[in-house]
This record gives structure tokens, C-alpha cells and sequence, in this order.
């Protein structure tokens, strides 16, 4: 029961997350009382740009509060350089870039596409989540989660925005990249649980990833050059700050839950997200969707009901 608890908090933080990076991306009135955002355009460079100032907070972040979380974190690190642990040191590092290819993708989704669909598209991914598991721990789900997951994928498609003017190759690039995350991030869970598996825990884990990651947007960033020399740096960096407090929340609770019940029941427990997100993407900058998107949404957040009872 704490394992539910914990990955559907961290569902709750990762909501925030990516309203805050759709406010970034697109202005919005904020409780219809004032309009912010929209500081940057979606492109592959501003995504780069926007994990990388996520990131140069939350690593110093969690590094302050690693011992404190998990008083053997430095050690378990240090270990990874023994021979013996170099197989675990790549994992670790292979969960770092998975991380960084998920949310690299995720932002230009929610920069093209509304962020509830963007969301219930990503969320497709513990379908993906139960096909690695069955490779990779040899645990093929039952028929019972076949049919949950083609009504997880039902309920995403309804979701897909069907524009017929000149931004219909960008919704459908948005719809893409939605799905791609998904696929990422499926990997990334399923990569997790192996690793704890193998008795590294999920601070040093998280920790590693993070740090990756913002390895990896600063080397893309240095690559391609952002074009953009006359940013408003200032709300940038204050949703940089709600960014990294809610990523480094909701990746430690989820590592803390995918520990606990595993990957695939963490993945279809947090798929519950998009309903969430959707409420709050309505009540924060006033997004809607039309009924066959919303009726999307209802499916996918009903087939979460049912694997949870499942579980239970």
C-alpha cells in the first residue's frame, strides 16, 4: 500500500512538472486573472536549454540532501568504480540518458500539442513498460493486462488532436514525440527495476541520472547553439526552480515505488497522470479539450481503476 501511495504523489509532482514547461513554451492566463508565459519557442535547442537549467538546480539539490535520504549514497557511489561494478555504473548511466531522450522528447510534445493529450500519449508507456518486463524478466502479462493495454492505446489515440489548418503537421509531429517519450521512459522504469534488483538504491540511482542528464543537455546545448540572444532570463529561471523541486520529488518517489511493486505496476498505477494533469492544466491556464479527447482521457484513467483492483 505505500508503494501506491508513493508513485501516485509522484504522478502528482510530475503533473506540475510539465504545466510548468507548457507555460514556458506557450503563454497562458493563469486563473484568468493574468497572462505569463510563452518565454521561449518550441524547438529542439529551447528543450535543451530548459532541461539544462532544470538540471544544473536539481543535481546541487539532491546532492545536499542525498545523505540525508540515504546515508550510504557517496559510498554506493564510490563503489561503482570497482570492476566488479561496472556492469551496475552503466546501467546507472544508461538511466541517464534514458531520462534525458524521455524528457528531451516529452518538452517538444508539450510544446506542440496541448499538455493533457501530450501527457495521456506519454502515459501510454506502461504498455511498453510490460513488453521490456516480459523480456526482460520473463513475466508475459496476463490476459487480463492485454486487454487493459489496448484500452490504454484506445484511449490515447482518442486523445490525438485531428487540426485540418496548417498546423496539422505539427500536431502530428507532437503526437510522434508524445509517443516516443513513452517508449523512453519505458525503458528507463524497466532499466530501474533491474538495477535495484541488483541492490543499488534509488538515491544514488536517481542521483545519477540527473547528473547525466545535465552532462548531456550541456554537451547538446554546446552543439547546437541556441539562437535566441534576447531571452527573458529571469521567469525562465524561476520555472526552472518549480521544475527542478517537482523533478527531484517525483523521480525519487517513483525510483522509491518502482522498488517497492516493481515497474509495470508503477507504470499502470501513474498512468493515472493525464486525468490529473488535465484538471490541472484546466484550472491553472485554462487549456480545454473537446468531448472525444476528454472521453480519451476517461478511458485511460479507467483502465488504471482496473489494474489497480487487479493488483490489489
Amino acid at each position: 500500500m505505500v508503494g501506491f501511495l508513493i508513485v501516485l504523489l509522484a504522478s502528482f509532482f510530475f503533473c506540475f512538472q510539465n504545466v510548468i514547461v507548457r507555460i514556458l513554451f506557450n503563454e497562458h492566463s493563469i486563473f484568468g486573472l493574468f497572462q505569463i508565459g510563452g518565454y521561449v519557442i518550441p524547438t529542439l535547442q529551447n528543450s535543451f536549454l530548459l532541461m539544462f537549467m532544470r538540471m544544473v538546480l536539481v543535481v546541487p539539490l539532491m546532492a545536499s540532501l542525498a545523505g540525508k535520504l540515504y546515508p550510504r549514497t557517496w559510498q554506493e557511489i564510490r563503489q561503482l568504480g570497482n570492476r566488479e561494478s561496472r556492469p551496475l555504473l552503466w546501467r546507472s548511466l544508461a538511466g541517464g540518458g534514458l531520462m534525458f531522450l524521455y524528457l528531451a522528447l516529452l518538452y517538444l510534445s508539450i510544446g506542440l500539442i496541448e499538455t493533457g493529450i501530450a501527457m495521456t500519449l506519454f502515459f501510454t508507456y506502461p504498455v511498453f513498460t510490460a513488453l521490456f518486463s516480459w523480456r526482460l524478466f520473463g513475466t508475459p502479462p496476463t490476459r487480463f493486462r492485454w486487454m487493459i493495454m489496448a484500452l490504454v492505446l484506445s484511449g490515447s489515440f482518442l486523445t490525438i488532436p485531428h487540426s485540418q489548418n496548417s498546423a496539422e503537421s505539427y500536431s502530428a509531429i507532437g503526437v510522434i514525440l508524445g509517443v516516443a517519450s513513452g517508449i523512453a521512459y519505458a525503458l528507463y522504469t524497466v532499466n530501474a527495476q533491474k538495477t535495484f534488483a541488483e541492490n543499488l538504491h534509488p538515491v544514488p540511482f536517481t542521483w545519477i541520472s540527473f547528473a547525466t542528464t545535465l552532462v548531456l543537455s550541456a554537451t547538446c546545448l554546446l552543439i547546437w547553439q541556441n539562437p535566441s540572444n534576447h531571452l527573458n532570463w529571469t521567469p525562465l529561471w524561476i520555472g526552472g526552480l518549480c521544475s527542478a523541486i517537482v523533478t527531484f520529488a517525483g523521480h525519487l518517489m517513483n525510483n522509491f515505488g518502482i522498488r517497492l511493486i516493481g515497474a509495470t505496476t508503477a507504470a499502470t498505477l501513474g498512468a493515472s497522470n493525464p486525468a490529473l494533469t488535465v484538471i490541472l492544466a484546466w484550472l491553472t491556464i485554462q487549456e480545454t479539450l473537446n468531448g472525444l479527447q476528454l472521453l480519451g482521457v476517461i478511458v485511460v484513467t479507467f483502465s488504471v481503476v482496473l489494474i489497480s483492483r487487479e493488483n490489489r
